[in-house]
């Protein structure tokens, strides 16, 4: 049964060690959060740092006013506010992603700014439901890609560096409407979540039925059985990585021959999916039925294929994956934080001067590459070739460093491997796979989850 009480316990089960952005738009259940969440600490952790963020789109003209309001409350209680615009212009099509993806990085560096590790924000059991239904309708159902509906994660790592904690998801939105009226407190009305021309708004209008509670009911606990099938498909992947993987190079994988016919090939493909896309350093992971069809043929014959912009070289000395040197970055300026072609991830530091990076190159790559472990030296050198390499005013500084460590050449520099597919967002489901490919690629650590139960696989 779903809470028809906030359920407490569930902030007892977070780290606030670092303390908390709560993001607050207003809106019914961001304010009951930030009101609960201020209570517990209040009475377990005082001392700890709460910082309020309202995001103000400016798609509105009550968007400003209803972030006024929001910094009155938090006055009122002493916690700390800041309101964030979104500036700039706003795209014509995929408004609503565009807005969602904004909003996170305007949270993250509000929170980055207080070294604050963490935001809350007050999701409820009735938006997971209205997710679990608009994937349903995609076909998310079908085959593998159940995994989709799961829903929304209890804890999402943005960006390799902030987890984003939704502890109201056991929790309808009327009983923490019931928690804001007891308070005498008001909320805002967002008429964006009434307009039926979003997927959103119409899902939500088809809930208010009299069999509403009913279908909300069945949803949620759709996406638990689907949470747990998902953990539990990463750990299977996860295993499976760990048992047939290695990098015997800068951007290369190795898989035995054996990864093929191990005899689980629901982890198998999702292993394979992950891979390919951390190889690649592409955001989503390649299509199931495509990866289906790539596994079947590394059960029977040596070849040569391409998925995902990888490369997959399956020969008997084993099943090689690697970037294609189709399509790579061409010599650019090197920017901080900035992701190279989806692979790496650029901390510049206090390193003086303008750098260019740039993929190695064939010619260079031959220079460096070795016959290690078995593997071929015209599968290390093709791999090198797509790796990149540091300029500064015409002269060659070096190859970057393929793991989570400074350049040798240039300390306080870093360009290090990220999990292509995880890398912006990071589900608590698929903590197992990610922290596996983690350690097989050298990316940097991931930070510890906020809930107690998960870990990094």
């Amino acid at each position: 049964m779903l809470e028809t009480e906030p359920d407490l316990s569930v902030f007892s089960q977070i780290d606030f060690t670092n303390g908390a952005v709560a993001a607050v738009s207003g809106g019914s259940d961001s304010t009951a959060l930030l009101l609960l969440l201020k209570d517990h600490l209040d009475r377990t952790a005082p001392a700890t740092k709460l910082l309020a963020v309202t995001i103000d789109h400016g798609l509105r003209p009550g968007s400003a006013a209803e972030a006024q309001a929001v910094a009155r409350l938090c006055a009122g209680r002493g916690i700390a506010h800041r309101t964030l615009v979104w500036s700039g212009r706003k795209p014509s099509t995929g408004l609503p992603a565009a807005a969602r993806e904004a909003r996170y990085r305007l949270l993250a560096e509000a929170a980055q700014a207080e070294g604050i590790g963490l935001i809350l924000t007050g999701h409820t059991a009735d938006d997971q439901a209205e997710t679990v239904l608009m994937r349903h309708a995609r076909g998310y159902g079908a085959r593998e890609e159940g995994r989709g509906l799961a829903g929304m994660a209890p804890a999402t790592l943005y960006d390799w560096r902030i987890w984003i904690a939704r502890p109201l998801l056991g929790t309808r939105r009327a009983a923490l409407r019931e928690v804001l009226r007891r308070a005498n407190v008001g909320w805002a009305e967002d008429p964006t979540n009434e307009d039926e021309a979003f997927e959103r708004p119409r899902i939500r209008a088809a809930l208010a039925d009299s069999n509403g509670a009913q279908r909300v009911e069945d949803a949620v606990a759709l996406a638990a059985r689907a949470a747990v099938e998902r953990e539990q498909l990463g750990h299977r992947a996860a295993a499976l990585i760990r048992g047939f993987a290695s990098s015997p190079a800068d951007g290369l994988i190795r898989l035995d021959p054996g990864f093929a016919t191990a005899g689980d090939e629901p982890a198998a493909v999702y292993a394979l999916r992950i891979l390919l896309a951390t190889v690649g350093g592409v955001a989503f992971l390649p299509d199931q039925a495509r990866s289906e069809a790539l596994l079947d043929r590394l059960r029977t014959a040596p070849f040569c294929a391409t998925l995902s912009r990888t490369v997959v070289d399956a020969r008997r000395a084993g099943i090689f994956l690697r970037r294609e040197t189709r399509n790579l970055p061409p010599a650019a300026p090197a920017v901080d934080n900035a992701l190279w072609d989806g692979r790496r991830r650029i901390t510049l530091g206090d390193e003086p001067g303008a750098l260019l990076i740039a993929p190695l190159g064939a010619a260079r790559a031959a220079k460096l590459a070795t016959a290690e472990g078995g593997t071929p030296p015209s599968v290390v050198r093709a791999a090198l070739a797509a790796e990149p390499i540091l300029w500064r005013a015409g002269e060659y500084l070096g190859e970057c460093p393929g793991s989570a460590q400074d350049s040798p050449v240039l300390p306080g520099l870093a360009v290090c491997p990220v999990v292509a597919p995880f890398a912006r967002f990071l589900p608590s489901f698929d903590l197992a796979p990610a922290g596996t490919v983690t350690a097989l690629i050298g990316a940097p650590l991931l930070p510890a989850p906020p809930f107690s139960g998960h870990t990094a696989g």
